[in-house]
């Protein structure tokens, strides 16, 4: 039974104009209506214009980047470079008609329920293309979720690329790693979905963490993300292989502690680390905003950098390199993955081998860490 605009209207109890202002963009509607109108939108899987597969040859000129934090430079690196190969002056049909496509980034705030909510108004839209970056929530639902809704965008004409994100476990047997399997590649979809982009994150963690084992540490201390996300489990298990390796596995989750992806996070954590472990050497943080706190964090109590405790990153986000001392971290190649993301949602370079492409991580090693003292 085909779900009208006035089902959605009773369902979230307002009237069919509400429903249409909110899903059209063309007048103010106030946040808690627009929110229980999207709900309902997504309860009832409302799909404007009839069917999705009627808007397979009606695609629209606009490209959604889904973010988790557009202030966070790793995410605003890679979307800039995308949108710099969609409609930038970079792309190629810049300045001539019809040659551009409109960029518009959404800003989940990670939020599993706003990625969602995206993912339907870009259906909505009829997005000629939809670019996701960072790590995905471990979720079997909502994993689960994201994939119908790719589904219905890939029925509707869009592209989608994962750019930073491991493939999806789908329906119909695919999942993270099996050779020779687009990523997304639902049924119904085609090659819709034509790539993701993965970051060698475990291989970048081990070895960062060789590193500092090879200068000598061995009461080393990790700041993690938040344990729901893919990149946080993927560098954690990086850093525990190369521990094990070491024979110091056992202490490993004693010396990590998680967090957001945030200074603040570094900062907390770090002092909960000297808490646990006042003779700590070094400290891996799970990336180079959260080193910037745990190096606030150990300049308070009196320890320097890095004759009393090394400290190190991961990204290699443009200040790196200015910090004092420089920071040593992981580089990942983010605006050039991120301009490889939007050339392949815009159809103009081939898709990898599979649809799937190992994006690798190159160890830089800088003044913040040394070898500890005696």
């Amino acid at each position: 039974m085909t779900v009208t605009l006035a089902d959605v209207a009773a369902r979230a109890q307002v009237s069919p104009a509400t429903v249409s202002r909110v899903l059209n963009g063309n007048y103010p509607v106030a946040a808690a209506t627009r929110e229980r109108v999207l709900r309902a939108v997504d309860d009832l899987d409302y799909v404007l214009n009839g069917p999705a597969s009627s808007l397979a040859a009606a695609t629209s000129d606009l490209v959604g980047i889904l973010v988790n934090d557009i202030a966070d430079p790793f995410f605003g690196i890679m979307a800039g470079a995308a949108q710099s190969q969609i409609g930038g002056s970079e792309a190629p049909g810049a300045g001539r008609a019809g040659g551009e496509k409109l960029a518009i980034v959404c800003n989940t705030g990670g939020s599993p329920e706003r990625e969602l909510t995206y993912l339907t108004l870009l259906q909505r839209q009829r997005a000629a293309a939809v670019i996701l970056t960072g790590g995905a929530i471990e979720d079997p639902d909502h994993s689960a979720a994201v994939a119908a809704k790719l589904a219905k965008l890939a029925d509707g004409g869009a592209r989608v690329v994962l750019c930073g994100r491991p493939p999806l476990a789908l329906p119909g047997g695919l999942a993270e790693g099996l050779p020779g399997t687009l990523p997304g590649a639902l049924p119904g979809g085609g090659d819709a979905v034509v790539a993701a982009l993965t970051f060698d994150n475990r291989g970048g963690a081990r070895r960062l963490t060789e590193h500092l084992l090879e200068l000598g540490h061995r009461r080393i201390g990790y700041v993690a993300g938040p344990v729901e996300r893919t990149t946080t489990r993927h560098r954690l298990e990086g850093h525990q292989e190369a521990m094990g390796a070491a024979g110091l596995g056992d202490a490993v989750e004693h010396l990590t502690v998680h967090g957001p992806y945030d200074r603040r996070s570094g900062y907390d954590a770090t002092l909960e680390l000297l808490r646990r472990e006042p003779e700590l050497t070094a400290v891996v943080a799970a990336n180079d905003t959260v080193a910037l706190g745990a190096c606030a964090a150990l300049r308070e109590r009196g320890r320097s950098i890095p004759d009393d405790v090394s400290v190190a990153g991961f990204d290699d986000l443009p200040f790196s390199a200015d910090t004092m001392p420089a920071l040593t971290t992981v580089r990942l190649p983010l605006y050039e993955a991120g301009a490889r993301a939007g050339r392949l949602a815009m159809g103009r370079e081939a898709a990898p081998p599979g649809g799937i492409a190992s994006v690798p991580a190159e160890l830089m090693v800088r003044g913040s860490t040394a070898a500890p003292r005696g």
